[in-house]
């Protein structure tokens, strides 16, 4: 094989490479990590446990522990997939359903600055429960439950380092 084959094969085989990465990372679902505590009790959660913990319906596990719902600032993507996903409920309806549970003495979960901060917050908060991108998974949490999301799912940034790329 010539050197100028041997550059052009080269030169393809990078080319392709670099496709197949786009194409599996433009196509692979986005899942939302559901993150509590490493030492917190195994709990069953299903999605409709989910919606009435951050719905504040739900206060405490079945052991009888305090449950903690944190959310991430309103202005996250992540914050209105997860909304989205799991709520299923128009962004005035949920206001209106906050504002109610307010002159209750319910108030929304905690706002959290970012998904490093909820991480933090959940490995040392017993009963804390999150929701992070796949990528902020660390130790000192473990995921109670995976969220994917639908395929109809408008795109979003996760906060997630981009790929590299060769």
């Amino acid at each position: 094989m010539r050197l100028r084959d041997r550059h052009l094969l080269l030169a393809l085989t990078w080319l392709l490479a670099t496709c197949v990465a786009s194409l599996a990372q433009a196509g692979a679902p986005v899942r939302i990590a559901v993150i509590v505590g490493a030492t917190a009790p195994k709990m069953a959660l299903n999605r409709d446990a989910l919606r009435d913990i951050y719905l504040k319906k739900i206060f405490v596990d079945d052991g009888g522990h305090r449950l903690i719902p944190v959310n991430l600032p309103p202005a996250s993507p992540l914050r209105e997939a997860f909304t989205h996903s799991l709520i299923r409920m128009p962004d005035n309806l949920l206001q209106n359903y906050w504002n109610r549970q307010y002159f209750q003495g319910v108030s929304p979960p905690y706002v959290l600055a970012s998904q490093q901060a909820v991480v933090r917050f959940v490995a040392s908060t017993p009963g804390a429960i999150g929701y992070i991108a796949s990528c902020f998974v660390k130790p000192g949490v473990h995921v109670a439950l995976w969220l994917t999301l639908p395929a109809d799912s408008p795109a979003f940034d996760d906060g997630c380092p981009a790929a590299p790329t060769h």
